[in-house]
């Protein structure tokens, strides 16, 4: 026991320092946590950690859901919006695009009926949200045309898309023979959609009316409420028969873009949970693989990365943003942004535990080979070839860090003073409830010559005067 917290301890902290050095070099960070997995895993140096897909299929379902909601939770949807439409068909449209043609070009490479291909093309047809976050943070790659939150919003909600792909094709393979219809395949396509979004709206609605309206003694149990909350909803819309990741999405996105009692710490929470699932499917790729078979799938697997960048992305691009006349250096930056990632390994573990034997190709050694060719290749040249494209944007008001719901945290440089009235617009509210932009900061709140803190459950009355701190004060002169 003792031994094997120790080890877990010595390898998290390796990895922790190792991608701090390499972070601001634009390497992913989720890169080195899969080498570690490779290094400890039983054909590998460590042979002391063994994960089979019993238990990896389980943590790697479970991981989906916090990554998926932490995938709408982070995303300022003000900054979105403009891209939206572009994002919503690039992560529906796109993904379905990208699998196809990478189904049609695995079955030829493979030289096995096309559903299998098709397989193949559903796992890793996402893209990573963690790998594409890491390189525009890490270099603070403003990008021109509002790219930023269109891959963003992008990467962060075409996993469902993908996962609905993969669960069908499984079905499919496994009801070979039996007939699969196609009204069978679109009644459940529009089951797993419409079971999502109406239950990820009641339940958006109805967490967002709680949050803004209990006041907890205990401000560490905000978080985990919220946390229980996921998990109800994605259980509620898988027992419907319903998309649990694209429901817990959607919950992200709408709960995230409100304000509530502490949210920078709940922000914060699943940030970092967030952070810790990513880190460990990528860990448990690495247990899982074994070097000696991934040298069977380095040719197939490169031959596959190649066309999976240069063929399937860029023709479901180009045939989605050609529509909205978007520029084709653009487009051929986003094409190159595909990253694929977290998702595509819980697919492939999925798969691989459905499937097994009865899969005509190691589907979960080649997809590691994808992932780890995309992060480590991809990945790293994506800055160099923004560059190239002239599509960063120097301007500090266009900054990446904005298309995220913490970004509430910049350094500000102007102080206000505001009085409230007594026939004024905030008098009366509590602060949560004040719609107070998030760029602007409560200091302090001066009361018949004392300071309060500004609690987000403090009620503002005539008379106060709030110190603010922002850029923008255009809110109080309405």
């Amino acid at each position: 026991m003792y031994l094997v917290l120790i080890l877990v301890s010595v390898i998290v902290l390796l990895c922790i320092f190792t991608s701090n050095a390499l972070y601001r070099f634009g390497v992913p960070s989720l890169l080195i946590f899969l080498l570690f997995g490779i290094i400890m895993s039983p054909d590998g140096l460590g042979r002391l950690i063994i994960v089979d897909f019993d238990v990896a299929e389980n943590i790697a379902s479970f991981a989906l859901i916090l990554i998926m909601f932490y995938g709408g939770f982070g995303t300022s949807w003000r900054t979105a919006k403009p891209m939206a439409v572009r994002a919503g068909l690039m992560s529906s449209l796109g993904t379905v695009l990208t699998a196809f043609i990478i189904g049609f070009l695995s079955s030829l490479v493979f030289k096995v009926p096309f559903i299998y291909g098709l397989l193949f093309g559903s796992v890793v047809g996402s893209t990573d949200a963690a790998s594409v976050f890491s390189i525009l943070r890490s270099r603070k790659l403003n990008l021109k045309g509002g790219l930023a939150p269109l891959l963003e919003v992008e990467s962060g909600s075409n996993d469902p898309f993908s996962y609905m792909l993969t669960i069908i094709t499984i079905s499919a393979i496994q009801m070979q023979g039996s007939g699969l219809s196609f009204v069978g395949v679109a009644v459940a396509i529009t089951q797993q959609i419409g079971m999502a979004v109406g239950i990820g709206a009641a339940v958006s609605v109805l967490t967002v009316l709680l949050l803004k309206r209990l006041h907890l003694e205990v401000t560490e149990f905000y978080p985990l409420l919220l946390f229980a909350i996921v998990l109800l909803s994605y259980s509620l819309t898988g027992v419907t028969g319903g998309n649990g990741y694209l429901c817990v999405y959607i919950l992200g996105i709408v709960v995230g873009n409100n304000q509530f009692l502490h949210k920078i710490s709940t922000v914060h929470f699943f940030d970092s949970f967030s952070w810790l699932m990513q880190i460990l499917l990528f860990f448990i790729l690495g247990l899982l693989s074994s070097p000696a078979m991934l040298s069977h799938v380095v040719i197939p697997g490169m031959l596959l990365s190649f066309l999976l960048i240069v063929v399937a992305r860029p023709i479901a691009t180009f045939c989605i943003l050609s529509w909205f006349k978007t520029p084709i250096k653009q487009q051929m930056l986003v094409s190159w942004v595909g990253l694929r990632g977290a998702a595509s390994i819980a697919f492939a573990i999925i798969s691989t535990k459905a499937l097994g034997g009865s899969l005509p190709y190691d589907l979960f050694h080649l997809v590691f080979f994808v992932a780890l060719f995309s992060v480590s290749i991809q990945g790293s040249l994506t800055p160099f070839l923004a560059r190239k494209l002239d599509l960063v944007d120097t301007d500090a008001d266009n900054s990446v860090m904005k298309t995220f719901t913490d970004y509430f945290e910049e350094t500000h440089t102007q102080l206000f003073e505001y009085k409230v009235s007594s026939d004024d617009k905030l008098q009366g509210k509590r602060i949560v409830d004040s719609n107070i932009p998030e760029d602007v900061l409560i200091v302090m709140i001066k009361r018949n010559n004392e300071i309060v803190m500004p609690k987000g459950s403090i009620k503002l009355l005539a008379d106060d005067v709030l110190v603010l701190s922002g850029e923008d004060f255009s809110f109080f002169s309405g």
